[in-house]
């Protein structure tokens, strides 16, 4: 590993659960969700540095998208103000610290405990094509129906929570010239 991927590591690695700690600080959703998609990108960088380039960008596309689309509807449709109200993300602090430290503790004495195999033969050529293939292989027709059907919902939403429609401003004959604004923006073009 070069000296520009271990500095990438590392500041990705001290960055992450920097980021990871702001999710649980902030008081509103909308700076909770760019403060996980901030440290899920620094996931998908630690993988990506690492030698899985496929999987860490999947991971960073998948974040980015989620988040953002997560965010947008959050905005839109939220009760408070674009979902920037203070609000409070710890519930059960006593609960979650001993759930939590546990946890942590059981995964890091299972870095230890474990006994790690050795590698055995040579790496194979390509690795990202072998990752794409066992992820993908039997699930790529899934994932475009998926694709499609999460873009038909997103654009059903946003249609059915428009109060007009394209042709409103021509009346319901659409014979209405010059066209009107039904939201009183005046005389149309």
């Amino acid at each position: 590993m070069g000296a520009t991927a271990t500095v990438l590591l590392w500041a990705s690695a001290l960055l992450a659960p920097a980021f990871g700690v702001l999710v649980f600080t902030m008081n509103s959703m909308a700076r909770v969700t760019f403060a996980l998609l901030a440290c899920l990108v620094c996931v998908g960088g630690i993988v990506t540095v690492l030698g899985l380039s496929y999987l860490g960008v999947v991971i960073v596309l998948m974040m980015v998208m989620e988040m953002v689309i997560m965010a947008v509807f959050m905005i839109a449709y939220m009760m408070n103000p674009a979902g920037l109200m203070p609000m409070s993300m710890l519930h059960n602090r006593r609960g979650a610290l001993v759930i939590s430290g546990s946890l942590f503790a059981a995964l890091v004495a299972g870095i230890f405990l474990v006994p790690w195999p050795e590698r055995g033969g040579a790496r194979p050529r390509n690795t990202t094509f072998q990752i794409g293939a066992a992820l993908m292989r039997e699930q790529m027709l899934t994932m475009i129906t998926l694709g499609f059907v999460l873009l038909a919902t997103m654009v059903g939403a946003t249609v059915l929570a428009t109060r007009r429609g394209r042709y409103d401003r021509f009346g319901d004959e659409l014979d209405q010239r010059p066209a009107r604004d039904p939201a009183g923006g005046g005389v149309g073009r």
